[in-house]
């Protein structure tokens, strides 16, 4: 038997020895690092953005850490708010009204950013296609709108930028940018300490409004219309996009120009059957209620009455349906070597895309509600049929919640299939490309943050602005833990495996 000789230390102890060694080195290089480092956190910069939708306006505060401006993946979702009301287009008759319904979110808002931040935090109000259609039919309303709200928005203590209404092609730019900035597509945060880009390419984006819907991706392909081509340059990346915004195909629009394509069929009798609701479902509806927009005024009979009534009841007819809503779109008279619908130019769409707002409504009504897959063109049509099918009693039996959005599910579901396969022609080897998503993370998807990101530039054009996402010293220290770990590990090892080695010459 061998025997340790007897003034050797032992090497237990002097394992020990060298792993409290090693934690006083760590110990001592965390106590002089700079406090700001790692002992806490960075503040916190904020901006607020007011979407005005023509439908609604929803209000997001966002966040990102102070010192780092210029990366990606920083900025955040703080909170939202949903402004109670219609949007802001409504109060067209009664201006200081749109004002007036935005001050509960506002006042929100300065409980959301801390006070110390309010004077430097900036505020923005994007109005969108409702106000696009106000400032076509009355530009003097539109400006009271406007004005009524910016009154409002000067009255609170943030640094107020600005009202404005954005055309359809920036709304469709922005919501791509937000898509791919949250998704990472543009550049990502690397393991080394640095933002790199990766090498995945960006994903298209779809937006379906109330009043109108866009579609915006990147393309190698020729873009025959100027007006459709948007070159980007960020991060030191150039990317060429196309979009195009189409007014009057936004969700509430087109439930307005079915309503009309069904009043004509029917000949504006006072008693109309309408095969797009649901069987059993019944509703009294003035004749303004339908042709008080520009997306339906040029379609008034010749005797017209704003104030007539109508009783329109649901047959539940999908196949008439689909006729009528066929007729919402323009198939031919395209002069370009391709085009969507309506004589629109669209290259042939490719990659991956996300499709959000009313998109992802629809179809997680489908899948949640209805219960049917969506992974294809045919999913997505029959399951507009089955909606269709399904009378007004079995509706409410499903989803009681949804009772005032129940009766247009048919329309809807039948309109995303058509514009989806008909209009962007998606095929079954292109539709399972499409997401039917609402967030990416916990930050909503829409143009709002890439606006906030664009108005504010922290998106830079070029790479001089990166910066290292984290400081040298803190690497320091993170290398000097993962070695102190590995040590420990063979220290271990060697613990574990001497002993037996001992006994086994015993």
């Amino acid at each position: 038997m061998r025997q340790r000789a007897g003034g050797m230390v032992p090497r237990r102890v002097l394992v020990a020895l060298l792993l409290l060694c090693l934690a006083g080195v760590v110990g001592i290089l965390l106590l002089c690092l700079p406090t700001t480092d790692l002992r806490q956190p960075p503040g916190f910069k904020y901006g607020i953005v007011l979407d005005a939708g023509s439908s609604h306006t929803a209000m997001f505060v966002y966040k990102w850490p102070a010192d780092k401006e210029n990366d990606t993946g920083i900025v955040s979702q703080h909170s939202m708010c949903d402004v109670k009301g219609g949007g802001i287009s409504s109060y067209a008759k009664e201006p200081s009204g749109a004002g007036n319904s935005l001050k509960s979110c506002l006042n929100q808002a300065l409980k959301d950013v801390p006070k110390e931040k309010h004077s430097v935090t900036p505020l923005y109000l994007g109005a969108t296609a409702g106000m696009r259609l106000l400032n076509i039919t009355n530009s003097q309303e539109s400006n009271d709108v406007l004005s009524s709200v910016t009154s409002t928005l000067m009255s609170y203590p943030f640094d107020f930028r600005g009202a404005k209404i954005l055309s359809g092609e920036d709304e469709g730019v922005f919501g791509w940018v937000t898509a791919n900035y949250l998704l990472e597509n543009f550049i990502k945060y690397g393991w080394i300490g640095q933002w790199i880009h990766p090498k995945k390419g960006t994903l298209g984006a779809m937006d379906l409004g109330g009043a109108s819907t866009q579609i915006t991706f990147e393309t190698m392909e020729q873009i025959e219309n100027p007006q459709n081509e948007v070159m980007l340059r960020l991060y030191g990346q150039t990317y060429k996009v196309y979009t195009h915004s189409f007014l009057c195909y936004g969700r509430d629009q087109v439930l307005k120009r079915l309503l009309s394509k069904v009043l004509k069929a029917e000949e504006y009798k006072p008693i109309i059957s309408n095969p797009c609701w649901p069987k059993g479902y019944q509703k009294q509806l003035f004749l303004e209620e339908v042709y008080n927009s520009p997306c339906t005024s040029t379609e008034q009979p010749s005797s017209y009455d704003p104030k007539a009534v109508v009783a329109m009841a649901g047959s539940g007819d999908p196949a008439k349906c689909r006729l009528h809503m066929e007729s919402l779109f323009r198939f031919s008279n395209c002069s370009f070597s391709r085009c969507s619908f309506d004589g629109i130019f669209q290259p042939s769409v490719s990659g991956n895309f996300i499709a959000f707002s009313a998109f992802f409504y629809t179809v997680n009504f489908i899948q949640s509600v209805m219960k049917r897959h969506v992974a294809s063109p045919r999913d997505l049509e029959e399951a507009a049929q089955a909606i269709c099918n399904t009378t007004w009693s079995q509706l409410l039996d499903l989803a009681p919640s949804q009772e005032k959005r129940l009766p247009d599910y048919c329309i809807t579901s039948t309109f995303v299939y058509l514009l989806t396969t008909k209009g962007y022609q998606f095929d079954d080897s292109t539709f399972s490309n499409i997401a039917f998503q609402k967030k990416a993370g916990d930050t909503s998807i829409g143009w709002a943050l890439g606006y906030m990101l664009n108005l504010t530039n922290m998106i830079p054009a070029d790479e001089g602005g990166f910066r290292k996402g984290t400081e040298y010293s803190s690497w320091v220290v993170l290398i000097l833990l993962f070695v102190a770990i590995i040590l420990t590990a063979l220290a271990a090892i060697f613990c574990l495996v001497r002993p037996n080695k001992e006994r086994a010459t015993i």
